[in-house]
């Protein structure tokens, strides 16, 4: 693994201006050029990384930003979730590797040191405004889907908000639950959240295509009834439960077509629903 374990923002600023490479191509107008300071790669297909924040960068947890590598005149700039939350004073991500991708060809391959840049503005709707109050919170993620849930179970709005909150995460082998698995440990030992979350955050982990203790896509898991069963749990409830949904194209169709089987109606940042998905990444 190449892991930097360094969360020194001031240390790692100052070791990039003085070893690293100048980039290639100036820095755009209107953009953050920013230092990356942690990179660990979970599996051939996926990585995350941990990049300096700007002091004047401001998003919800659950939001997503504009990034990009300063390796070309015009660089090219793509979608990705903070799994970092609001407080944080870094901003992380995670990512799959695609080979012939436009930007993640280029962006799995950084470095500890290297410069990322990213937009000022932060948006999305995997937020909590978007949804009216409940009880119980549902996050379903497949794949890197998981990265905005990252930045919401480490937020305590979202205990104050919710009794309970459930994280699925399926991916295709147990290689890649690495992210999801270590993230679901860490958010009870947290010095902030650990004490809102030690008992009210369930953590549900599936596999799709190799054997492992729960296997099966999380649409079939939820439409058979085994995910309620397998955690103790009453079948979604539109009086108390609320969802939010982020993983492939195919997995956000099926989970809301669910999810209005069960009467959750769809919100947004304009006007909160019971449920929401994050509209940037779907056709």
């Amino acid at each position: 693994m190449d892991i930097a374990t360094t969360r020194d923002l001031a240390a790692a600023r100052g070791g990039a201006e003085s070893g690293a490479p100048a980039p290639a191509f100036p820095i755009p107008e209107g953009v953050h050029a920013e230092t990356v300071l942690e990179v660990e790669h979970y599996s051939p297909r996926v990585f995350s990384f941990r990049i300096t924040r700007p002091a004047s960068f401001r998003f919800r947890s659950g939001e997503f930003v504009m990034l990009g590598l300063p390796n070309a005149p015009k660089p090219v700039f793509r979608a990705y979730s903070i799994t970092t939350p609001s407080w944080d004073d870094g901003l992380g991500f995670y990512s799959i590797k695609v080979p012939d991708g436009p930007l993640t060809r280029h962006l799995q391959k950084i470095r500890r040191g290297d410069t990322v840049l990213i937009r000022r503005k932060a948006t999305g709707s995997l937020v909590l405004d978007a949804l009216l109050p409940g009880r119980r919170l549902w996050l379903f993620a497949t794949g890197t889907g998981i990265a905005p849930f990252a930045s919401l179970v480490r937020d305590p709005e979202t205990y104050e908000k919710f009794d309970q909150v459930v994280l699925t995460n399926t991916c295709r082998e147990a290689a890649e639950l690495a992210f999801g698995d270590r993230l679901a440990v860490e958010v009870e030992q947290d010095p902030l959240v650990g004490e809102f979350a030690r008992g009210r955050m369930t953590y549900y982990s599936t596999v799709t295509r190799e054997p492992y203790e729960r296997t099966g896509r999380i649409t079939d898991l939820i439409a058979s009834g085994r995910l309620f069963t397998d955690l103790g749990l009453p079948p979604i409830d539109p009086a108390q439960d609320r969802a939010m949904i982020c993983g492939s194209m195919a997995m956000i169709r099926d989970t809301r077509a669910l999810m209005e089987g069960f009467g959750l109606v769809e919100g947004s940042n304009h006007e909160p629903g019971s449920f929401v998905v994050e509209r940037a990444f779907v056709d």
